[in-house]
């Protein structure tokens, strides 16, 4: 599939340079999610390991907002009336756009401005990279309409990022974790100015777009599936891991180039 033609309907895309760009866009209401929206958020990463032309992506929010979760009136009130089976089919399928974004090929930077709040911090935790303005604020708010912090798979990732007992407080309370609180604890990389938010992630992300492909989806497949493993399995996960990156071409061009006093220009090979 040529993602450069993709044209959906619930956010926005732009692919430029192998770096994909996904904007949520309903800046009214701060770019909170619908039940359309999910689903095609989910195909679109569970669409990327087929995807040669997209080698990076970045997820953002417009109008100085990142996201507000899902919507009150398009979500949370029909949840309120829905069936057993109807509410698992829901909690199923805004899982699985968290195993997508964790299982595609690709690095996920978060440019988070504003609220990040609900389902949008899920989507934060769940990207590879994360930058932020000070006037990010980033809330796993599902105690306070009267649900459990476990949600799309907050309570597995987020102690793995920032801790257990800061993960506890945040997935207990609700309350908002401030832009420094998030540099501090590990879960944004760093804080940028909210007018160059946009340039820096894209910087980020067309830095990892020009490194070797191949590697790069073999550390984040590994930075996955190794949280299941013991020392040893990890250590063995590596090294079959490692030898298939050594059989690449980008390897090849690697050494080439630093024979030749050259900066490698990888290919993805």
């Amino acid at each position: 599939m040529n993602y450069s033609d993709l044209k959906p309907q619930h956010f926005l895309w732009a692919l430029k340079d192998a770096v994909g760009v996904v904007t949520l866009s309903r800046p009214e209401r701060k770019n909170p999610l619908t039940f359309e929206s999910y689903a095609e958020l989910a195909e679109l990463f569970g669409g990327l390991a087929r995807a040669s032309d997209v080698k990076a992506v970045v997820i953002t929010g417009a109008g100085g907002n990142f996201c507000s979760g899902g919507d009150v009136h398009e979500i949370i009130g029909p949840l309120t009336r829905m069936n057993a089976a109807a509410l698992l089919k829901f909690t199923h399928m805004t899982g699985e756009l968290i195993l997508k974004m964790r299982l595609c090929p690709q690095p996920i930077i978060a440019a988070i401005d504003g609220v990040c709040a609900g389902a949008g911090a899920c989507i934060a935790m769940a990207s590879d990279l994360r930058l932020a303005t000070p006037a990010a604020r980033t809330a796993f708010l599902f105690t306070r309409v009267g649900l459990a912090g476990c949600d799309m798979g907050a309570c597995a990732i987020l102690p793995r990022i920032i801790g257990q007992g800061r993960a506890s407080e945040l997935l207990y309370t609700g309350r908002a974790m401030s832009a420094d609180e998030g540099a501090a604890w590990g879960f944004f990389s760093r804080i940028v100015a909210s007018d160059a938010l946009q340039a820096e992630a894209l910087k980020l992300a067309a830095d990892i777009a020009h490194g070797p492909t191949l590697a790069h989806a073999l550390t984040k497949k590994m930075l996955h599936q190794e949280w299941n493993l013991d020392v040893a399995a990890a250590i063995e996960a590596e090294a079959q891991a490692q030898a298939q990156c050594m059989q690449s071409e980008d390897f090849q061009r690697a050494y080439r180039a630093f024979t030749a006093k050259e900066r490698p220009v990888f290919k993805g090979d």
